[in-house]
């Protein structure tokens, strides 16, 4: 599932957190602009202001005057947004954009700087302002100066800046998540290589591996596998070797009940030497199917063989038995199979002699690396037959010469080699084993 795949985890939270941060810097670096519109503004008011504070003059009559007037055609258009305004004990001039409206500064500035602040203006405008206190003449009495303008254009130029910045980052989150995704492609790629080295690992299970190759954070993750397998392949020798030492301690009590079987016939009691004699037979199978099957779970992985070759072998000893000598047998095996020789042999011996058993005149074998098939001309089996024939310790013949057996024990190697077995009808008209080993990872 999606949910539970590491590098959507990454890939999704690395895109998220990427977001977050850019969607904090267009919020950030909008106010920013703002502040910096804003006082580029309150700087050219200042600039106005001064021209204002220049061009104060005291009239023949007593009477205060701007001479010249601002050429700035805003401050003769009402409602403009650029006013400015000069005030004091008796004495209100201002700019034509003001009509009858004044200007009222939260506080007034001093004679050393201007003070500088937003205001609510006039026409229900926000304003942007500057003010100082000026004193033409020792004498007379202060003035306050005052240039407001629109609040309005600092937020269109904000809203403007915003909309491109909105634009850049959108690109730069999906270069930023694509780098991201090149990122975590690269630091997974040491777990690829853990996955490629476990399927080997898989295969042959004396390969380890080595943690030296791997990052620091990824070397305990291959010394826990190795120890892992190490584990493992001591289990599998210690198991293969209680299956010997059970086979071994088996054998003399079979051979003296195969002596008291012999006396027992000797002494005229037939009937009851066929019954420990088909008790002992049924031993022996039990042993040797449990020692295929052990043997074929050690050597699971630990080679792989040429399938035609070893096949040819056990072809020629077929071929001197008197059922085998009266078959023809193809061999179109091909490509070598994942298993050891031995296992493939233990393997195919069981179904090569049920398909001697049965065979009136051919068997057909075929495969590739991860496939093999034998098929034979004989009767065949049902598909009811063919699932109960693999059915453990069912027999179709329990007089020796039925399918189940032989069949039965090459499914257990079979499983314990990691194939899967399957049984259908042969275009040759007869059973047709079907041995699929999975495509490694």
């Amino acid at each position: 599932m999606t949910a539970r795949s590491l590098r959507m985890r990454l890939l999704a939270g690395a895109a998220f957190a990427i977001f977050v941060a850019l969607a904090i810097a267009w919020i950030a670096m909008s106010y920013l602009f703002e502040r910096h519109a804003q006082r580029q503004i309150q700087a050219d008011l200042i600039a106005r202001g001064v021209g204002v504070i220049a061009s104060l003059t005291t009239a023949p009559d007593g009477a205060l005057t701007l001479d010249p007037l601002p050429t700035d055609p805003r401050f003769r258009t009402p409602a403009s947004g650029l006013y400015w305004q000069v005030g004091g004990e008796g004495v209100l001039l201002r700019s034509r954009s003001l009509w009858d409206e004044t200007l009222t500064a939260p506080a007034a500035g001093s004679r050393a700087d201007w003070a500088r602040g937003e205001m609510d203006g006039p026409f229900g405008q926000r304003l942007v302002f500057v003010e100082r206190r000026v004193q033409l003449e020792p004498q007379s009495p202060p003035l306050i100066v005052l240039l407001g303008a629109d609040h309005a254009a600092v937020i269109a130029a904000r809203d403007a800046f915003s909309r491109e910045l909105l634009v850049f980052l959108a690109l730069l989150w999906a270069v930023l998540a694509i780098a991201s995704w090149a990122q975590v492609e690269l630091g997974l790629k040491p777990l690829e290589h853990v996955r490629a080295a476990v399927g080997a690992l898989r295969r042959q299970a004396s390969a380890r591996l080595a943690a030296d190759d791997y990052p620091a954070e990824v070397a305990p993750l291959a010394n826990a596998i190795n120890e892992l397998a190490e584990a493992r392949q001591q289990d599998l020798e210690q198991a293969q070797r209680r299956a010997a030492d059970l086979a071994h301690s088996l054998k003399t009590p079979l051979a003296a009940l195969a002596a008291q079987s012999r006396r027992a016939r000797e002494a005229g009691a037939g009937d009851a030497a066929d019954g420990l004699d088909r008790a002992l037979a049924a031993a022996r199978r039990a042993v040797e199917r449990e020692l295929a099957r052990t043997r074929a779970a050690a050597a699971r992985g630990a080679g792989a063989a040429d399938a035609r070759a070893a096949l040819a072998r056990l072809i020629q000893v077929l071929e001197r038995t008197d059922s085998g000598a009266r078959v023809r047998f193809d061999n179109e095996a091909t490509g070598a199979l994942p298993i050891a020789e031995d296992v493939l042999l233990e393997l195919a011996g069981p179904l090569l002699e049920n398909a001697v058993r049965h065979a009136r005149a051919r068997i057909r074998i075929s495969g590739d690396d991860r496939r093999l098939t034998i098929e034979d001309d004989g009767p065949g089996l049902s598909e009811a037959e063919a699932a109960a024939a693999l059915e453990r310790g069912w027999r179709l013949d329990e007089s020796g010469d039925g399918h189940g057996l032989g069949l039965a024990i090459a499914q257990d190697v079979a499983r314990a080699s990691g194939a899967a077995m399957t049984l259908t009808r042969s275009a040759l008209g007869g059973l047709q084993v079907n041995l699929v080993w999975p495509t490694p990872p």
